[in-house]
C-alpha cells in the first residue's frame, strides 16, 4: 500500500466513529446554520463596539431578510493595565469584555437560547500618543469579533432544536 493509500484509508478510519453517531457539519445540507441564515434580526447597534459585533454577526448569519428570531445583547468591557515598569509607567493594557444574549422566538417571544460569553485582549502602551490610540481601537475590535465569534459558535450548537 503506497504512503498517500495509507494515509487516505486512515483518514477514513478516523471520520467513521463520527458518521456513526449522527455528526452533521453545521454548514452542511443538513446542518444547523441553515435554519439560521437570514433568520436573525440583530439588536441594532449603539456604539463603535456594538457596531463591530452586529457587523461580525451580520456577516456569518446575513441580514434579517425574513427573521424568525430576534438576538438581543449587552457589551461590557472593562480596561486595565497589564505591565507596569519600576517607575510606575504602563507599559501595556488588556481589555476583558463580556456579551450577555437572548435569541428569541418571534412567533412565541420565548427564549430559545442565551447565555453569556467572555474574552480579553491585549495591546502595548509604548510608542506615540497616536499609535497607543490607534492600538486601543483595534483592541476594542478584536474583543468584539472575538465575542461574536463565540456567540455565533453558541448559537450553530442550539441551531439543531429551533424550528425549521
Amino acid at each position: 500500500m503506497s504512503s498517500s493509500d495509507r494515509r487516505l484509508f486512515l483518514l477514513g478510519l478516523a471520520a467513521l466513529p463520527l458518521a456513526a453517531c449522527g455528526f452533521t457539519p453545521a454548514y452542511g445540507p443538513e446542518g444547523g446554520a441553515g435554519r439560521l441564515r437570514g433568520r436573525v434580526a440583530v439588536q441594532a447597534p449603539t456604539t463603535r463596539q456594538d457596531f463591530d459585533f452586529t457587523a461580525r454577526l451580520e456577516s456569518r448569519l446575513g441580514r434579517g431578510e425574513a427573521p424568525a428570531y430576534d438576538l438581543a445583547y449587552t457589551i461590557n468591557a472593562t480596561r486595565q493595565s497589564g505591565g507596569i515598569t519600576a517607575a510606575n509607567e504602563t507599559t501595556r493594557y488588556t481589555l476583558r469584555g463580556t456579551a450577555d444574549w437572548t435569541l428569541t422566538d418571534r412567533a412565541t417571544n420565548t427564549r430559545v437560547a442565551g447565555g453569556t460569553v467572555s474574552a480579553f485582549t491585549s495591546w502595548s502602551a509604548t510608542g506615540t500618543t497616536v499609535s497607543g490610540l490607534a492600538a486601543e481601537d483595534d483592541a476594542a475590535r478584536r474583543l468584539a469579533v472575538m465575542l461574536a465569534d463565540q456567540v455565533m459558535t453558541r448559537l450553530l450548537a442550539a441551531a439543531p432544536k429551533l424550528s425549521p
